[in-house]
């Protein structure tokens, strides 16, 4: 994981965990079942945000030989398991907590208290964690679009602190909206439906991060960009004829597992031959730095 990700994820662990203390507080005291709900969902992501520090440790270990390719899909099994913990713990006990309050409704009390607390979450959600994600998501998207950004990005941190913020960002305001509609009406069914749609909201999240990391766990090949200047820089060495086929799998967010046939020069000889293949190999790291290990399969006529 990029430096620039780790920061992130730190910045949002320790922005989640203040928050979900407070949250409980709040909810212990007026009773919120919204309340409750945004409190589970900051206890959430703060279990993801450990998850994706303990994959980024793990995803460093060396190369051995269980593991000949190293261990940096366990970045990306970590953020797997960020999407199932999101569902679970936040999506499933929002709703679950939501619809016994919307069977058993109870005005919540203290208002102000709650708004404070959602004011202050939202501060320290907003500029500590949201603000500085869609900074670095706007520098990595260099102008292109949003979802194409999302779909070609390979480094799973960014997303999941990316993803989690804005729908905390939402949830305090959906929460701010039930729990004054609540009040207002004096009917505390509307806590309940607010709580449920939090749970809907994280639902809707952790499919899409499950979504985004699975392609990325079984097996998902460099972006089209990658291969198109892979495929570039390997024509520009003079003795390449064509490329053939061109397989490519994200082993992490930096690392590229690269295998190509090339047809080279038919006159070279032996040594010519090993010399052009370090030359592609050469050419191909330098247009693509996360193609770390690359094998050429040279094709001659």
């Amino acid at each position: 994981m990029a430096t620039e990700s780790r920061v992130l994820v730190l910045l949002a662990l320790a922005a989640n965990s203040l928050i979900a203390v407070l949250k409980f507080i709040a909810a212990a005291i007026s009773g919120s079942s919204a309340m409750l709900a945004e409190a589970f969902h900051s206890v959430a992501d703060s279990g993801n945000q450990l998850f994706l520090l303990r994959g980024t440790a793990a995803s460093r270990y060396a190369a051995d030989v269980r593991h000949p390719f190293g261990r940096g899909k366990e970045l990306y099994f970590w953020s797997f398991m960020v999407a199932v913990f999101l569902f679970v713990g936040g999506a499933v006990v929002a709703v679950i907590e939501g619809w016994e309050r919307f069977r058993h409704p109870e005005p919540p009390d203290d208002l102000w208290l709650n708004l404070g607390v959602l004011a202050v979450a939202a501060a320290f959600e907003i500029f500590i964690a949201f603000l500085p994600a869609v900074r670095e998501f706007n520098r990595r998207r260099a102008g292109r679009k949003i979802w194409a950004t999302i779909r070609d990005s390979k480094d799973p941190a960014l997303l999941v602190v990316l993803f989690e913020d804005t729908a905390a960002v939402l949830g305090l305001v959906f929460a701010s909206v039930g729990i004054i509609i609540a009040h207002v009406t004096d009917d505390g069914r509307w806590d309940g439906i607010t709580s449920i749609v939090i749970g809907v909201l994280l639902a809707m999240t952790a499919w899409v991060l499950a979504h985004e990391t699975k392609a990325l766990l079984v097996g998902e090949g460099a972006s089209r960009r990658d291969r198109a200047a892979m495929r570039s820089a390997a024509l520009r060495v003079p003795q390449v004829e064509t490329v053939g086929n061109l397989l490519t799998m994200q082993l992490g967010p930096n690392e590229i597992l690269v295998n190509m046939e090339v047809d080279f020069d038919p006159g070279l000889s032996g040594d010519e031959l090993e010399q052009a293949i370090d030359a592609v190999e050469t050419a191909v790291r330098a247009a693509v730095p996360a193609a770390s290990r690359i094998f050429v399969e040279p094709e001659t006529a």
